[in-house]
């Protein structure tokens, strides 16, 4: 099994830990725990008309928390709030197994795929995001 989840690509997405570190003055800051495996992030954001202009993200976790977490990195710039929703939905319906249709930059979510008969794993890949989600919604109460 652990041959199988954790393959050079996801290794090498949580190795790159695009993102990692903190923010001086982020506009949100939340902390998620996954009671199961002992998963820890903490995800720092600042927005901009809307739009996510920075984030660091630090990270007690396993490879596929990390992973998810660097992929969140590299591609959550600039994007708005519900783009993210859409993205962690997608990311939710890949891993039971539904075809989805992922956008060129997010074209790395589909190394998850063989996380998809793992049941117990997908919280650690959908952590990160769901860190990013509340952080936005605190940050937009905030504005």
């Amino acid at each position: 099994m652990i041959d199988e989840l954790y393959q050079k690509n996801l290794l090498r997405l949580a190795a790159n830990a695009v993102g990692d570190g903190t923010l001086d003055n982020p506009d949100a800051t939340e902390t998620l725990d996954n009671p199961t495996c002992g998963d820890r992030i903490t995800l720092q954001v600042k927005l901009e008309d809307g739009r996510i202009t920075d984030l660091k993200h630090q990270n007690r976790s396993c490879v596929l928390c990390q992973a998810a977490a660097s992929l969140i990195g590299e591609n959550a710039i600039g994007k708005e709030p519900a783009e993210v929703s859409a993205i962690r939905d997608n990311l939710q319906s890949m891993l039971h197994g539904k075809a989805v249709q992922v956008t060129p930059e997010w074209k790395k979510l589909e190394y998850f795929n063989v996380v998809s008969a793992h049941k117990s794993r997908h919280n650690c890949i959908l952590l990160p995001f769901d860190a990013l989600i509340k952080a936005l919604e605190t940050a937009k109460t905030k504005a």
